[in-house]
């Protein structure tokens, strides 16, 4: 798992690239949300587009995040589900949570409306 970070107007953009399961990406998701937090990024866009696998720990750690960014007082959406992670949250009843968007400019536009 490899995490980038970028700043696109007032949004963090955290792109994920790799398999998010236990033990290879979900504890460096949770470092990285935590570090932007602290850094006082409340805007935050985790993009889902190059991640092809995601096991139970991996959406928990998302959905953990989610939790945590909310408590904090920010927002967390994602960008570019695959169809396996689509059908993952909607299989368990998250797509109804997470705010979801199909394209990045969507997307940050949504934070600033």
């Amino acid at each position: 798992m490899k995490i980038e970070e970028r700043v696109l107007e007032n949004v963090v953009v955290v792109d994920l690239k790799g398999k998010l399961t236990i033990g290879e990406g979900d504890e460096l998701l949770r470092e990285t949300i935590n570090s932007l937090m602290q850094k006082g990024h409340t805007n935050l866009l985790l993009n889902l587009g190059d991640v092809p696998y995601v096991d139970s720990a991996g959406l928990g750690e998302i959905v953990r995040t989610y939790t945590t960014v909310k408590h904090q007082g920010g927002v967390l959406k994602l960008v570019n589900l695959t169809k396996r992670i689509t059908d993952l949250l909607a299989i368990t009843k998250l797509l109804t949570v997470f705010d979801t968007y199909e394209s990045e400019a969507e997307a940050v536009s949504s934070f600033t409306s």
